[in-house]
């Protein structure tokens, strides 16, 4: 005997699926249609593709990036909306909160394994600004310690007053009372340097002969000696009238006198030639050259006289 089937009113169905609770996805979809809103103006007002809207509405999860995207994109509809999104997101799935991987080796975990070699190289290190900054600047230090330029400066301006203390400005007086002793002295004919019987020409004469002949060196040792021992003989011969001060100077730089002279002191002075010649008190001394006199008061500035004998 066959038992006989029990039938379902379906009545009863429709009832079970009535108390089936709609998803969240349903729900909005529900939410949107009673409002008349149509879901690609719904897409505009959320800047969001069509696609996802229906893809949310329909519960396709898989196609929407993650459970993060999908309930912030249903709480953005609701509140466009303007209806509750609590129980809509209570039935959307919820998202599993991360795990915290614990360490082992705690606080005492090494931040850098010892095989580990730094994360730069050390020409990486040198392309920095910076650092190519500091490299250039350390090599101008070095270049300033080893090949210093201020004594080179120094040598110049030291250089410059010493060429401007060697050339002694002439006026112009004093040029041509020299030259017209030279050409006074280089005038005279031989029978009248002759005859001439002055005590003080024939020294003079003396002295010119004995400055040619010997060099220079020796004429300018000579000349040192003379001056100190108080000779009145030579190319120039001193005689003061009162307190004087002279200074000579030969072709080469060596000084061959200066002192100060008293009251009828006679100092002669020879050299190579040119001399230059410094009278302190131009009005209280007395110059003869090559034993001829010469005014100095003529040349004199300021009671001082300067010139060259050539």
């Amino acid at each position: 005997m066959s038992e006989p089937i029990a039938t379902v009113p379906e009545a009863t169905i429709s009832a079970a699926e009535a108390v089936k609770p709609m998803s969240g996805g349903a729900m909005l979809r529900k939410a949107r249609e009673a409002q008349g809103l149509h879901i690609g103006a719904l897409a505009v007002a959320l800047k969001v593709p069509v696609a996802k809207l229906e893809a949310l509405e329909a519960d396709r999860f898989d196609l929407l990036p993650d459970m993060v995207f999908v309930r912030a994109l249903a709480a953005s509809v609701c509140r466009t909306l303007k209806i509750d999104s609590a129980p809509i997101l209570e039935q959307l799935p919820r998202t599993s909160a991360p795990l915290l991987k614990t360490d082992e080796a705690g606080i005492n975990t090494p931040f850098r394994a010892a095989g580990d070699g730094f994360g730069f190289s050390f020409w990486h290190q040198l392309s920095k600004p910076f650092v190519l900054a500091v490299l250039a600047l350390l090599v101008g230090i070095v270049v300033l310690v080893f090949f210093p330029f201020k004594p080179r400066t120094e040598v110049a301006s030291t250089v410059q007053p010493t060429a401007e203390v060697s050339v002694t400005p002439l006026s112009t007086s004093a040029e041509d009372a020299v030259s017209a002793t030279e050409v006074a002295t280089s005038g005279l004919a031989p029978s009248l340097l002759a005859s001439d019987t002055d005590g003080s020409a024939v020294p003079s004469t003396g002295a010119d002969a004995h400055a040619g002949a010997v060099p220079a060196s020796a004429a300018n040792f000579s000349a040192a000696i003379v001056s100190g021992s108080g000779a009145s003989t030579g190319l120039l011969t001193f005689t003061a009238k009162g307190s004087s001060w002279i200074e000579v100077v030969d072709a080469n730089g060596v000084v061959q006198v200066r002192k100060t002279m008293s009251d009828r002191e006679v100092v002669g002075v020879s050299g190579a030639l040119p001399l230059s010649v410094v009278v302190g008190r131009a009005d209280s001394t007395e110059l003869q050259v090559r034993g001829k006199p010469f005014d100095l008061t003529g040349v004199a500035k300021n009671n001082v006289a300067r010139f060259e004998v050539k």
